[in-house]
């Protein structure tokens, strides 16, 4: 039997012809403004995310009032899940959670019964175990918002209304900041005071044009809920918050306690804001116990309801200062707050505000508030005028209005066709009782007209006046202080200057001074052996490997390391490890690749230069202070393979004055040292011109000395004709001379 093939079937609706990376770019744009306006980026007038304002929403919604009981938290994040934000529950009530949590909150918003974490970093009990009602600060923000202060949107579903904003009674966003990562840009607003930022809006009422500066003379900086002590510089801080980027220093806030006998304690009783206390004494912990922290003795948790963590010092004769500064360093105990206030305005465009615009912003909406609560009860009040209206008319006319509602078969249009009243008049007439008929509730009506009609005419002359309106905004704003209260609005953050302590300088001052060998090998394993090593023969090393560098140093000195791709490492002599085995791999110490060699190792000596040279004939001089960097990446210091970095002296004990310079093609040139730049970084200048090759080799020479070199088999030659090679820096030379050693090196490697 034949079988036929049917034909394809036509292509469906769904199926769009265009290019992949047109679909890909259009959806991942739509994601990306998705997760910024609907996620990660707050508003600037309430400062609140959509998942913060839908949980404030479905507990007033709940009628979860501060006079009202606390209900369980799984209730207020089923409804807020449910009715408003289509997300799982954890991201619901971990929201929730920090919004109760009075560490992470200047002004929280949700009073939370039950385990909602500590400071340590322990997580919230599960939702089903804990319960929450709202604040007073929460009901500042949603206060008017059924007197159509603020618009409203269809949620999810369309089966009912949730608020785009709240109506905010205080700046919010800066009272407890935000922190969030979107797509591209990200958000990290610091809290605040409250009532510094009051008063700061209270001076932008009076003077619009306040410069930043005149605003911080309320808003002195950040207000974290854990306090601390802030080190950052006015100047910096005024920059910040003209720019709305920058940084906030900001430390643990500590006191010195006497023990008796010249031996103290340190208490450290507010840490820096984020910052988990648990892993503070971890860390502090490991400083010690790696021997990073030389003045620090030991660490205690000795916390209850507050905090305090007990430092002991190494030794009495540790100043408190000093060991504070050196930690400050070392550890979270002091930590820099990133300050981009990035926030979405109220047109829900994206966009960095300075101190003076958030503020603005604020205001603007606070005004519109005003206007729409207005224009709310002035509608409410003209509704009731109207009725009140249609009850005097009956009053005045009772016994008629007696006989149609008796004998009339329709006395509702009767009522309005003989007294030309509305619909709603005439239901008002019909559904008064008739004990309301008295002439008490006559002269009861015609006071609430009077009273009303008072209140209507204020409203109007209030919707008609600029400055009116701002006046009322001012005044709900010292409304809103005063009910926030002393406690709340009393400033926890102090300032103060850090001290200028050399810490290193008292860190080295407790390392015994004692002579040392740094043994570097060829594969990079590197230690310390105490003492001078007098015959380096007698050293060991693994299978395979052999001496590289042997440096004599001591335990308070530095070793600069020069890698081949221009960067320098440094490491503290006096933690190197011990000699009694093969030492450790170098590349453990710092972030060294496996495919980068080392040029030279030696010891920092205070005021002393190097003249630091590349392959290519590019080199400049580089104080060797320039070259220091405790940091595992190093720091780069020459753009280009590195060759040499040559000493030559220090301004008191004398410096070399020329460079001889050698090419691979074997021409030699000597030039003085002063055309060389001085320079931190960078490339350099050309040292010498080649048209094929590159440089071989440097050295720098005092001019009485002479040039010397040392061939293969050590022997040193001094050449007193160095002369007839001297010319200007960057051009090409001449041919070495007889006897030059083979090697093109002024020394052997």
């Amino acid at each position: 039997m034949a079988t036929t093939t049917a034909p394809p079937p036509p292509p469906g609706d769904r199926i769009i012809d265009e290019p992949l990376t047109e679909a890909l770019s259009r959806r991942y744009l739509a994601y990306a403004l998705s997760v910024i306006t609907d996620r990660a980026l707050p508003d600037v007038r309430d400062g609140l995310k959509p998942v913060q304002r839908r949980v404030l929403y479905a507990m007033r919604e709940m009628r979860l009032n501060p006079e009202n009981a606390a209900r369980k938290c799984a209730k207020v994040v089923g409804e807020v899940m449910g009715g408003y934000h289509p997300h799982g529950d954890q991201s619901i009530y971990d929201t929730l959670v920090r919004m109760a949590q009075a560490f992470a909150q200047r002004y929280p918003l949700v009073d939370g019964q039950g385990n909602f974490g500590n400071i340590d970093g322990d997580n919230a009990a599960a939702m089903r175990y804990t319960e929450a009602k709202l604040t007073t600060a929460a009901m500042l923000l949603l206060d008017g918002i059924e007197e159509d202060a603020v618009d409203f949107k269809p949620t999810y579903d369309g089966s009912d209304d949730e608020p785009v904003v709240l109506p905010a009674g205080f700046p919010n966003l800066l009272a407890n900041g935000s922190t969030g990562i979107a797509v591209g840009m990200a958000t990290s607003i610091p809290p605040h005071n409250a009532a510094e930022l009051i008063d700061a809006c209270l001076l932008l009422l009076e003077n619009r044009d306040a410069s930043t500066e005149e605003l911080m003379a309320h808003v002195q900086g950040p207000d974290f809920p854990t306090g601390g002590v802030i080190v950052e510089p006015r100047a910096s801080l005024l920059d910040t918050y003209e720019t709305g980027r920058g940084g906030v220093r900001v430390r643990a806030r500590w006191t010195r306690e006497d023990l008796g006998k010249g031996t103290y304690q340190i208490v450290v009783t507010e840490v820096p804001y984020q910052v988990k206390k648990a892993d503070l004494v971890e860390q502090l912990a490991l400083l010690i116990e790696n021997k990073k922290a030389p003045l620090l003795g030991d660490v205690r948790d000795e916390s209850a309801e507050d905090v305090r963590l007990v430092l002991e010092p190494k030794s009495r004769n540790v100043e408190a200062e000093v060991l504070m500064e050196s930690l400050f360093k070392l550890s979270d105990l002091e930590t820099r707050f990133s300050v981009n206030l990035n926030v979405l305005d109220a047109r829900g465009t994206p966009g960095v505000m300075s101190l003076k615009q958030a503020l603005r912003a604020f205001l603007d909406h606070r005004r519109e508030v005003l206007v729409r609560r207005a224009q709310h009860r002035l509608g409410k009040i003209e509704a009731r005028l109207h009725i009140l209206d249609g009850l005097m008319i009956a009053y005045l006319n009772l016994d008629e209005v007696i006989r149609i509602v008796r004998y009339e078969e329709e006395p509702k249009a009767k009522l309005i066709e003989t007294f030309a009243l509305s619909d709603l008049q005439a239901d008002a007439i019909l559904n008064t009782r008739l004990r309301q008929l008295a002439r008490l509730e006559e002269m009861e009506i015609r006071r609430e007209h009077a009273e009303l009609s008072e209140e209507r005419d204020g409203i109007v002359g209030l919707l008609g006046s600029d400055r009116r309106q701002w006046r009322l905004v001012g005044e709900g704003l010292r409304h809103t202080k005063d009910q926030l209260g002393a406690a709340l609005n009393a400033r926890r953050s102090a300032f103060a200057d850090a001290p200028q302590i050399d810490t290193e300088a008292a860190l080295e001052a407790m390392i015994v001074r004692e002579p040392i060998t740094v043994i570097l090998s060829d594969r990079g394993w590197i230690r310390a052996a105490k003492g001078r090593v007098e015959d380096p023969s007698e050293l060991k090393f693994k299978e395979g490997d052999k001496l590289a560098f042997l440096v004599p140093a001591e335990t308070t000195d530095k070793l600069l390391i020069f890698a081949s791709d221009g960067r320098f490492f440094t490491l503290a002599c006096d933690k190197l490890p011990g000699a009694r085995g093969h030492g450790e791999p170098l590349r453990l110490m710092i972030d060294l690749d496996d495919r980068v060699g080392l040029v030279d190792v030696f010891v920092h000596r205070p005021g002393a230069r190097r003249v630091i040279a590349s392959k290519e004939g590019y080199g400049f001089i580089l104080p060797e202070a320039e070259a220091i960097a405790f940091r595992r990446a190093g720091k780069q210091v020459l753009n280009g393979a590195a060759l040499v970095a040559l000493p030559i002296g220090t301004k008191e004990v004398g410096e070399s004055d020329h460079l001889a310079v050698i090419g691979d093609n074997g021409k030699l040139l000597v030039f003085p040292l002063d055309e060389l730049p001085e320079m931190p970084r960078g490339k350099g200048v050309k040292l010498q011109s080649y048209r094929e090759g590159a440089l071989r080799d440097a050295t720098a020479f005092r001019a009485e000395a002479g040039l010397a070199t040392v061939d293969a088999s050590g022997r040193t030659r001094i050449w007193d004709d160095w002369r007839d090679w001297l010319g200007r820096r960057s051009s090409a030379g001449k041919l070495a001379p007889k006897g030059f050693p083979a090697s093109k090196r002024f020394r052997p490697r």
